[in-house]
């Protein structure tokens, strides 16, 4: 019996892409490496943001200049960047339903605590949630699985009780190497191929339809 729910926040319950790429276009020209705005970067939305950086600098995710982008990617978003955001349709209807139904939510995000305290604080979502779990500022618990081992263990769950919902193969993956089941939204930015060989137990094409979905598991 499902009494725990894991969310994921950014592509999930929020939009992200303007702030996100509009600080990682910022922190990238800061350091010289200037890129166009034709140049698509939303596969940046999810994954631990170091590392993409890097990968787009095309460099280590521990060299300085992936260091350096990021301080100027958090320079800017910390300031504009984390409010430059927008909730999905149904989403704050969805979580004060589900909390009135008896689950206890959890936010699991690979974006760092304080910025997704104050995203969700913002945008009245934070009073849904038991605990907002995300990672550190200097990269602890980026890693999805990482970071759901960590939640079980401080909130002493149990892994057969909970599942997972989020956008992309990380989430699911790192569910399932927790022995958690994984939801996938297809709303997000997981592509439809990414979502399909992550393998998620169930899929949803709209926040709203989490309910329903729950109430088959």
């Amino acid at each position: 019996m499902i009494k725990n729910i894991l969310i994921d926040l950014d592509g999930t319950l929020t939009d992200p892409k303007v702030g996100i790429t509009t600080s990682a276009r910022y922190g990238l020209e800061k350091i010289g490496h200037p890129i166009s705005e034709d140049t698509n970067i939303d596969w940046i939305i999810g994954p631990p943001l170091k590392a993409s950086l890097a990968k787009i600098l095309n460099v280590d995710v521990h060299d300085v200049l992936a260091e350096k982008a990021l301080m100027g990617y958090r320079e800017r978003f910390a300031v504009t960047g984390l409010f430059e955001n927008k909730v999905y349709a149904g989403v704050a209807e969805t979580l004060a339903q589900l909390q009135k139904m008896g689950f206890k939510l959890f936010v699991a995000t690979a974006k760092p605590t304080v910025y997704a305290r104050q995203i969700l604080d913002h945008f009245d979502l934070a009073q849904y949630f038991t605990v907002i779990y995300g990672s550190e500022l200097n990269g602890e618990r980026t890693n999805k699985g990482d970071l759901i081992e960590y939640i079980l263990q401080q909130e002493q769950l149990i892994a057969a009780e909970c599942i997972m919902v989020g956008d992309r193969e990380y989430d699911i993956l790192g569910a399932r190497r927790n022995g958690i089941q994984g939801i996938g939204v297809s709303y997000g930015y997981g592509s439809p191929e990414e979502l399909k060989n992550a393998e998620p137990a169930y899929q949803i094409a709209a926040f709203s339809e989490l309910i329903a979905c729950l109430e088959n598991i």
